[in-house]
């Protein structure tokens, strides 16, 4: 089973992306964040041309996260129990017995602020959530964008990143202790080339000098650590014509 999680950064402006990469790939499983969608404005039929089914969870400009398919999406999730969030970040799903939990991590805007407070207490909240769903569900994979560097060989230049917005300790304590649950970093069960990154700022030509972060990333449960045969970002899709900032990152699980 190959499942991906890509940062799409308005699914409206590329959507043509998303569905050549489908196409290319035919992932099982893709969960996407930054849609920046209206739920009653989302493209299935785009998607059911490609044989995939589709949940998703929307709010224009901003936010919004979905899942497509190959196998009908059950017990459906939208948010974290309990706790109050107007933006839509989270989405979960089984199909069989995996369970998917797709992110998208608030920013945090700066250290210090409030906003960046706000981050903290989300990923406390989604630790706890998923401390539940592991006691239910021992397929689990968490993955998406997270906003958390979680290492500095993560990080284009960690001196001129230390301290600050997603690569601060007390935001990579937090992704250490979803991590403690019992979930394994994918991409970092096998070796990898050294500066590899998911995400670039458009500016200051970013991608073409290979400045970036490595925060967008797949999470697996032990069940799935054993089976899975390998993890690797998809860079190409940065070199498109009007791209998202993010790419996708694509593991293979030896699944039914």
């Amino acid at each position: 089973m190959r499942i991906a999680t890509w940062n799409i950064n308005s699914l409206r402006m590329r959507l043509g992306h998303v569905t050549q990469w489908l196409e290319r790939e035919q992932p099982d499983v893709l969960a996407l964040q930054e849609t920046k969608l209206r739920d009653e404005d989302f493209p299935v039929e785009a998607f059911a041309a490609l044989g995939y089914q589709v949940v998703f969870s929307g709010q224009p400009a901003y936010n919004g996260v979905a899942i497509a398919s190959r196998r009908p999406a059950a017990n459906v999730l939208v948010g974290l129990e309990g706790f109050e969030d107007p933006a839509r970040r989270v989405l979960a799903a089984s199909f069989g017995e995996l369970r998917v939990f797709n992110v998208y991590v608030p920013n945090g805007q700066r250290v210090g602020s409030e906003k960046y407070a706000y981050k903290l207490e989300w990923m406390a909240a989604l630790r706890d959530q998923l401390a539940r769903e592991l006691e239910r569900h021992g397929q689990l994979v968490l993955l998406g964008d997270f906003n958390v560097a979680p290492e500095d060989r993560d990080v284009h230049d960690p001196l001129a990143w230390e301290g600050k917005i997603m690569c601060s300790e007390p935001e990579r304590s937090a992704l250490a202790a979803i991590r403690a649950l019992g979930l394994h970093d994918a991409f970092r069960l096998f070796e990898q080339p050294p500066r590899s990154f998911t995400w670039w700022d458009y500016r200051a030509g970013a991608f073409r000098r290979n400045l970036g972060l490595r925060i967008d990333l797949i999470l697996l449960s032990e069940q799935l650590r054993e089976r899975c045969a390998g993890c690797r970002i998809d860079a190409a899709p940065r070199r498109w014509e009007k791209p998202s900032d993010h790419v996708p990152v694509v593991a293979d699980l030896r699944l039914p």
